[in-house]
């Protein structure tokens, strides 16, 4: 995907949000352009072409505003001749706790995707081929990040994948500056957490494949100094064997 037109993609998808919302734009933007895991989910194709996508502490809806540009973009004609059809979700539906953000997201994506204020630890996940969890789970704690990675599984239930992005917890200086970003980020943003509940990548691994993903690391920090990682975590419900005859 080349960076000229994935650029335009961030533009346009910036745009949906209204015009006197001059933070929303260009939060949108620069997220979009500067964070490594937006364009990669698009140009590895690591979103499916179709289903139900479910966005777990989706924010202002970014994501989503990515997709709808996109699917723009191929309706009129200007998709890279070669590149696959972009993803194009049956359905789009995003949880975010923070009614600001929520509001943006609905006013970016209209009637085309559903945005929920409401806590990930207890919303309504419904039923879902992809969920997508990037940078959230560190927010709550153990327990609580136990309980929904078997509610995402839940959803999942006649299979899908999860595409969880985390900070890699160790104890090297790109982790430590990739804590100290985010607490800088939620102090400018109002927000308060009193602690950050990381893992190790191997750990989020091992948990997991305990409730019975296939799971394949990314590394998910390039042109940044951050020590986060993509995990995708493929659910495959296995099938029962056929009874014995009497």
């Amino acid at each position: 995907m080349t960076g000229a037109f994935y650029r335009t993609l961030a533009r346009d998808a910036a745009r949906r949000y209204p015009p006197r919302d001059r933070y929303a734009r260009h939060f949108a933007f620069g997220k979009l352009t500067r964070d490594p895991a937006f364009r990669a989910l698009l140009e590895r194709g690591l979103l499916p072409r179709e289903g139900a996508l479910l966005d777990l502490g989706c924010g202002q809806g970014v994501l989503v505003a990515l997709l709808l540009a996109a699917r723009e973009s191929h309706a009129r004609g200007d998709w890279p001749q070669g590149w696959s059809a972009p993803p194009n979700p049956r359905r789009m539906r995003g949880i975010d706790w923070a009614p600001r953000d929520v509001l943006r997201a609905r006013q970016a994506a209209g009637a085309d995707a559903e945005f929920i204020e409401g806590d990930i630890r207890s919303a309504d996940f419904g039923r879902a081929d992809t969920v997508v969890a990037l940078d959230v789970l560190h927010y709550i704690d153990f327990p609580a990040q136990e309980v929904v990675l078997a509610r995402v599984r839940a959803a999942l239930e006649g299979g899908g994948v999860l595409l969880l992005r985390v900070a890699n917890a160790s104890r090297s200086l790109r982790f430590h500056f990739t804590v100290a970003m985010d607490r800088l980020a939620m102090a400018m943003r109002g927000q308060r957490f009193p602690r950050l509940w990381s893992r190790p990548a191997a750990e989020w691994r091992e948990r997991l494949a305990a409730l019975g993903f296939a799971v394949e690391d990314l590394p998910m920090s390039e042109g940044t100094p951050f020590a986060n990682v993509l995990l995708v975590a493929r659910y495959h419900p296995r099938t029962p064997a056929p009874s014995s005859p009497s």
